[in-house]
């Protein structure tokens, strides 16, 4: 048996429908698997024997909700236990569809309540602390200095995801338009505005990136040996400004993304271009930022 497949052929059945047909990112595909194989090993025990199958008449719903009850009981936050109920009937939906068990046991069962969790972001004064902050390191005319305020606009001023800047290329930002393309999740292409103070940004850093990349790289945010930029380099100079300039301590990359859609909504902004900028697939996940008005 390969690394990461499971004993039961139709988790990795289900796994590649999700990666081909639906396109989840790696991520996702790691969380499915791992809620299912916990499935798998939980049930194995439930059910007392090993040679059960999905179809099985006991694998129904009061065995789901034992796992609930188990995952629980293991500590579990309420947020994680509904997100393994997820995958639980996201894949016996797929089951089902493809006839391989008669129904689906998770259909009917009620996931826990959750809190709604407002999202951390900044103030407006705060945000104008974290930008000034910034700016002063760009005056230093460095590569990282100057790469940090093109990261820090980016992320406020487009409302990009961590991984949408990491994987920019320069070529991706069309200045004429002041639009740039971005990749999102699940492959799912778009376009987002681009602000002035952004473009400005860009011109400072573009000379201290060509001093270190060769002809052929392509990735906007390059390292000083002229590869792109880690994940983790673009998170640690974010970290810095957010808790120099405005005290804001355990915020992240995502903060500014969070920001970014709350001071539009402050502004009045329409709840469906909001949900467009942030390449939501719908109304509900931008919704949260409605606690501002």
């Amino acid at each position: 048996m390969t690394r990461g497949s499971s004993p039961r052929p139709e988790v990795d059945d289900f796994l590649r429908h999700l990666a081909d047909e639906r396109q989840l990112a790696e991520n996702t595909l790691k969380a499915y698997r791992r809620d299912l194989h916990e499935l798998e090993s939980f049930l194995a025990e439930y059910l007392g024997r090993r040679g059960w199958h999905w179809a099985d008449p006991d694998v129904d719903r009061l065995a789901l909700r034992a796992f609930m009850g188990a995952c629980a009981r293991r500590g579990l936050s309420k947020r994680s236990v509904a997100r393994k109920l997820t995958s639980a009937r996201t894949f016996f939906s797929f089951l089902h569809l493809e006839e391989r068990i008669p129904s689906n046991p998770g259909r009917t069962i009620r996931a826990p309540k959750l809190e709604r969790r407002l999202p951390g972001h900044l103030t407006r004064t705060d945000a104008d602390a974290v930008f000034e902050y910034a700016e002063g390191r760009a005056e230093d005319n460095t590569l990282a200095g100057t790469r940090t305020l093109v990261i820090m606009e980016l992320l406020y001023g487009s409302g990009l995801r961590l991984s949408e800047l990491h994987g920019l290329d320069i070529d991706d930002l069309d200045r004429a338009t002041k639009q740039m393309r971005v990749m999102g999740k699940g492959s799912k292409e778009r376009i987002v505005p681009v602000t002035e103070a952004t473009l400005v940004a860009v011109r400072r850093y573009e000379p201290r990136r060509g001093e270190v990349v060769d002809a052929d790289e392509s990735a906007l945010l390059v390292n000083p040996r002229g590869g792109r930029l880690s994940r983790r380099s673009i998170q640690t100079p974010v970290r810095a400004c957010l808790e120099h300039a405005a005290g804001a301590r355990g915020l992240s990359t995502h903060a500014l993304r969070h920001t970014f859609a709350t001071h539009l909504m402050e502004a009045g902004a329409d709840l469906l271009a909001v949900t467009e900028l942030l390449g939501h697939v719908s109304l509900s996940s931008t919704q949260i930022y409605t606690h501002t008005s």
